[in-house]
């Protein structure tokens, strides 16, 4: 088969030709389901342990912007003429959730090109959308395999499709299913009839600590960065040096975790609407905190809530993007508002902080 593409192929075709042979031999590629002179793989519906350990990796940011399948159209247990359509995004994670789903399920997943971003992200920048649905339904000769004209679409997707204009672009009907994979069964089971919980999107503890490694991992350089602070803090290199750079660098080096682990934790009761503000307040309460262990001076005390309260703002709106508490307009009007004075605190702090200790106190 290689040879073949390699024989009756341009550059591209060839590119394109290899990525498929590739994605035709991925582990979780079960069998071939050849229908019409066409082969599609047929998905595995069990999640092997190189898929949760792929799954584990991702979320510490490793290989996460590689982690997709090839967009397409795959096959789950034996699907006909008759079987349900489902679609996903081509970011593995959403496509691993989709497939797991469909054990004893017979159907066919049809696989977004979303640049390997999730559904409800992908929805909102629009890779996830009507443009690409209408292309992908087009480009796998769809409606040769089947003989209903119904795409089965997860309901986080509704911000980036347009279902009236799939109908009248392609003659197809979307049909919204439940908030999670998981609830596919019994939603078929039910006739389509989505329960309350299938339709509420929830952002519990769990939820909400599944998106913390990354940005852990993302705040290693601002860890790094405070530990430098703090040992120039301290100078000179006397005896004294380790109890003045002591409380600066746990102070410092402490904000990555708590803007990363204790702001999505203690999110909902944390007060004030905006993420911003929910920050500053955490940083403000760490701050004071560290004050009070070490017994800091109130001017020093002061630089650290001024340095702290607006990197903790930072690092909390970073989660806006995943939680269900804001919206994407209202994302981007925080951080137009609270750009500048997050970083008029930043400085203050930080010159409050040089001027203390080039006094010599």
């Amino acid at each position: 088969m290689i040879d073949l593409v390699r024989r009756n192929a341009g550059s591209e075709e060839r590119q394109a030709g290899f990525a498929a042979l590739r994605e035709l031999q991925a582990p979780w590629v079960e069998r071939f389901l050849v229908v019409r002179g066409r082969t599609i793989p047929v998905v595995r519906t069990r999640l092997s342990p190189r898929d949760r350990w792929g799954a584990v990796k991702v979320r510490w940011d490793i290989g996460r912007g590689t982690y997709r399948v090839l967009p397409g159209l795959y096959a789950a247990g034996d699907p006909g003429p008759d079987s349900p359509v489902f679609v996903s995004a081509n970011y593995k994670l959403s496509f691993d959730a989709l497939r797991s789903s469909l054990e004893e399920i017979d159907g066919w997943i049809l696989v977004l090109d979303t640049r390997g971003v999730n559904v409800w992200c992908a929805a909102g920048k629009g890779t996830f959308g009507t443009g690409e649905l209408a292309s992908r339904i087009a480009k796998t000769r769809l409606a040769t395999l089947v003989r209903h004209r119904e795409l089965i679409l997860p309901q986080l997707g509704a911000t980036g499709v347009s279902a009236p204009d799939i109908a009248r672009k392609t003659g197809w009907r979307v049909v919204w299913g439940p908030v999670r994979a998981r609830d596919i069964r019994a939603w078929l089971e039910a006739g389509r009839i989505k329960t309350e919980d299938m339709r509420r999107v929830t952002f519990t503890l769990p939820e909400r600590l599944a998106v913390a490694p990354v940005e852990l991992v993302h705040g290693w350089p601002l860890a790094a960065a405070g530990l430098v602070l703090a040992a120039l803090y301290g100078l000179p290199a006397d005896g004294s040096w380790a109890s003045r750079a002591l409380p600066v660098a746990v102070l410092l080096a402490g904000l990555a975790p708590v803007g990363a682990l204790a702001f999505p934790a203690l999110l909902p009761w944390l007060p004030g609407r905006a993420f911003s503000v929910k920050g500053a307040v955490l940083g403000t309460a760490w701050a004071a905190a560290c004050s009070a262990v070490f017994g800091l001076p109130p001017p020093a005390a002061a630089a650290g809530v001024l340095v702290a309260a607006p990197v903790t703002a930072f690092l909390g709106m970073n989660f806006t993007g995943s939680s269900t508490f804001t919206c994407q307009t209202g994302a981007l009007a925080e951080v137009e508002k609270g750009f500048w004075p997050m970083a008029a605190g930043l400085a203050a702090g930080l010159v409050l902080g040089v001027v203390y200790r080039a006094l010599g106190v």
